[in-house]
């Protein structure tokens, strides 16, 4: 009964807090929008947070209420619900699928655990070092998409080897590894993560008389950073997830005889494995890669419209080229078919379209506006606060609205306040910049987030509870190494 009346009061506090939120207070008087998407956004968090109602019915409240209160027409709304990095989501899982249903997944997992399957702290530190050192190189989403099956089947094997009750424990320290460790790797490279194009491009355009940045003088500040961040980041999954269990040892012959178990490929495993590894590269070699001065021209260059071909655009294809190649194990059938399309999780294509709907509210409203211009505030309480109070704002940014909107807002206010200050403006866009990769605690954050909790092994109580201390770390870790670096 009591748990009844809890989940009543959450249920009613969401709208309660969402809908006067915007009567009582007003942010900014002058655009009552701005508070008006401060409720939704609260609402919404309630709702999340408490869980009382399902994660997809919640994400339909910006259909809603945006274009009820004015902030965006319902076309546009809907409109983030079919981004391409949905399809980007829609097509890995499509490839992952195939994996699965020829029984790779199983294979690699075994492969894998057969190297490093030494306890379960050693295979979270191999799953989340795999997902880091690729993260540097493509998109911190398609990392995380191309080893979630690998490492889903990991998690089958690993169970076997644990304690009953520890399962869903280890699940959740290994997803949520694969989702941190993506993110955090992107904060290594010029070329991991939007954000960090986003400022160099700025940076460049802003200080043309400067030559300080190129891919080097970023990697000397976001490699030690990422590295520390990563390192971190195990250990605190180890204690929150795997405790004393983490250290429990494995027998690898069970994982060798296993593998050998499963005999030499089939025609139709080395298929499917030969479409994933052309599809990592086809992601790894799309975009020119600039590492110092050697320049690597990028595939899509040499199409007339390859300025429009994204990493969405690699999934979708090479997820189409498996619906036409037949199988030769079993007759009459392709490698994909229409079967897998429905197991497409549509709660989680709904969660990711609130995000970016979210995103959009945020920027139409002028709420990101808002938040950005409280770095303005800042500048009288010395550059070592300022700079902990712009990772501060920049992280709240992005825990609702896309890292590369928060960035973007962020910088132009920062190149103002770098010409009242003086101080060089790296000490303040470079912060900025890696705090917009932090959003660690909700499921909408950032894409390797929704893509793990899509498989069901998680609750937003989970990822809170990590994403709460790797956001306060990440923060002071940022702050830290840019004072002493940048200086």
């Amino acid at each position: 009964m009591q748990s009844g009346w809890k989940n009543r009061i959450w249920f009613w506090a969401g709208p309660v807090v969402g809908l006067l939120f915007p009567v009582f207070v007003q942010l900014d008087p002058v655009h009552p929008a701005v508070s008006a998407m401060a409720g939704i956004t609260m609402w919404m968090a309630v709702w999340w947070l408490s869980e009382v109602v399902h994660l997809a019915v919640t994400s339909l409240i910006p259909l809603i209420f945006l274009p009820l209160l004015g902030i965006a027409d319902a076309k546009m709304v809907a409109w983030q619900y079919m981004d391409q990095v949905i399809f980007l989501f829609i097509g890995g899982f499509l490839l992952a699928f195939s994996i699965e249903k020829w029984g790779l997944h199983q294979r690699i997992a075994l492969f894998i655990l057969s190297r490093l399957g030494k306890s379960v702290n050693w295979v979270l530190f191999g799953v989340m070092g795999t997902a880091w050192l690729l993260s540097m190189w493509i998109s911190n989403t398609a990392t995380v998409m191309m080893l979630l099956s690998a490492v889903s089947a990991i998690i089958l094997q690993v169970e076997l080897h644990v304690e009953p009750g520890q399962h869903k424990r280890t699940a959740r320290a290994f997803l949520l590894g694969l989702a941190y460790a993506a993110t955090i790797g992107g904060m290594a490279t010029l070329v991991g993560t939007p954000p960090n194009m986003v400022f160099y491009k700025e940076y460049q355009e802003a200080f043309p008389e400067r030559h300080d940045m190129d891919f080097a003088s970023w990697f000397a500040i976001g490699f030690p950073v990422s590295l520390v961040f990563l390192c971190f980041a195990f250990f605190l999954l180890q204690k929150i997830f795997l405790g004393k269990n983490g250290s429990a040892r494995f027998d690898r012959k069970s994982f060798y005889s296993g593998l050998k178990s499963l005999g030499r490929m089939t025609r139709d495993q080395k298929v499917v494995l030969l479409v994933f590894f052309v599809t990592v590269l086809l992601w790894f070699t799309r975009e020119p890669l600039v590492l110092g001065r050697l320049h690597l021209p990028g595939w899509s260059g040499f199409f007339p419209g390859g300025r429009f071909v994204l990493d969405s655009t690699v999934a979708v294809a090479m997820a189409f080229l498996l619906f036409f190649i037949p199988s030769k194990g079993q007759k009459g059938q392709n490698l994909l078919s229409w079967e897998e399309i429905n197991r497409l999780p549509l709660d989680i294509i709904f969660l990711f379209g609130s995000g970016f709907a979210l995103a959009k509210g945020f920027e139409l409203s002028g709420l990101s506006a808002w938040l950005a211009g409280r770095l303005a505030g800042m500048q009288d309480g010395g550059i070592l606060l300022l700079i902990l109070g712009i990772c501060v704002v920049v992280t709240i940014i992005s825990e609702f609205a896309s890292n590369v909107a928060s960035i973007q807002l962020a910088l132009p206010v920062l190149i103002s306040m770098q010409q009242v200050l003086q101080v060089h403006p790296l000490l303040l866009m470079v912060p900025a910049t890696l705090a917009a990769s932090l959003g660690f605690m909700l499921p909408v954050a950032t894409a390797p987030n929704t893509i793990v909790f899509g498989t069901g092994h998680l609750r937003v109580k989970d990822m809170m509870k990590a994403g709460l201390w790797l956001d306060i770390a990440g923060i002071l870790l940022i702050t830290g190494f840019v004072y002493v670096l940048v200086r």
